[in-house]
């Protein structure tokens, strides 16, 4: 009985051992190439998009159509202005529709958020200087899942090989892609907060909330006239780091108060790691991939914790 209870302590500290090594490896992640990523711009850099001097007319590109506010906001050094005032219908049969600022000197969440992001992402319309339109992670192979293939993944949305300005196939942003609460996520006052011992709460535990808490550049989604929030591109997308989420003490990943490292692709805004095999060592069923957990901050209807269960997060 002694060497049962003996061999039990043992197990059970191994146990705890690989737990706590697993977490402690979900907050180191180290980038394996520049946080920048692919908006290095082929070696151009920051400039490739904020042109410190001049704007859009010191990027020498092409003629600018637009000389009134050229670079007027954020240093912006593309040609914004063959999409001011244009109407885009995303997912679902285009039913959520978006009508862009007609310029980009009011700054804002549309502009911000969405129209500078297409400036460089439409193709359609827009000049896409230095894009080779396939994903990053997948041309430096950083994408060993064998799921995602081997034809390029497109980073052009209005030009992605369907026809020409074809946005259907692409996730909702804008005024009418409202972001709902329910289930303990709670929208009040112009900001989204959790009620304890709600649902999203233990799915806080598990994951967090990176796109929807504020973080350390204040709220990351739009608000409507109507005052509800919607879904911007810079709700799921960090432009500026491509390969690592870094948590902080006000949007913490399972409560890990802040500070902590995970592995992300695709300038994703919170841990997300599609290389991961959920079902490595008999974990299959008994954890949720980072890819997944991601989404289900904004569709919570999918999640183990709206369904009666509860798993922790395989982050990396």
């Amino acid at each position: 009985m002694e060497v049962l209870n003996s061999m039990k302590k043992a197990m059970l500290l191994v146990v705890f051992i690989l737990a706590v090594t697993g977490f402690m490896m979900a907050q180191a992640w180290v980038p394996p190439v520049d946080v920048l990523g692919a908006h290095n711009n082929q070696g151009r850099g920051c400039a490739g998009c904020h042109a410190p001097h001049s704007g859009a007319f010191g990027s020498g590109h092409a003629p600018v159509k637009s000389a009134t506010d050229s670079g007027s906001y954020a240093l912006w050094g593309q040609d914004a202005s063959p999409l001011y005032g244009a109407s885009l219908a995303f997912g679902d049969s285009g039913r959520y529709v978006e009508v862009l600022p007609g310029t980009i000197t009011g700054g804002g969440t549309e502009v911000g958020g969405i129209l500078l992001c297409l400036s460089c992402h439409d193709g359609n319309v827009t000049y896409s200087n230095m894009m080779t339109d396939q994903s990053y992670e997948q041309a430096i192979g950083l994408l060993t899942n064998t799921a995602y293939g081997t034809n390029p993944i497109p980073t052009l949305l209005g030009n992605d090989g369907t026809y020409a300005g074809n946005y259907t196939n692409d996730h909702p942003v804008g005024l009418n892609a409202t972001i709902r609460s329910g289930s303990g996520l709670v929208w009040a006052n112009n900001a989204f907060s959790v009620t304890s011992g709600s649902q999203f709460a233990t799915f806080v535990t598990n994951y967090g909330w990176p796109a929807l808490a504020p973080g350390a550049h204040g709220a990351p989604y739009g608000i409507n006239p109507s005052g509800q929030p919607y879904v911007a591109c810079t709700t799921c997308h960090n432009q500026h780091v491509m390969d690592v989420y870094t948590s902080s003490a006000s949007s913490p990943i399972a409560g890990d108060g802040g500070g902590k490292y995970y592995a992300t692709f695709f300038f994703i805004n919170g841990p997300y790691n599609p290389n991961v095999n959920i079902g490595a060592k008999g974990s299959a069923g008994k954890s949720a991939p980072s890819t997944t957990q991601f989404c289900r901050q904004c569709h919570f209807g999918e999640s183990n914790e709206a369904n009666n269960g509860s798993f922790p997060t395989q982050f990396q």
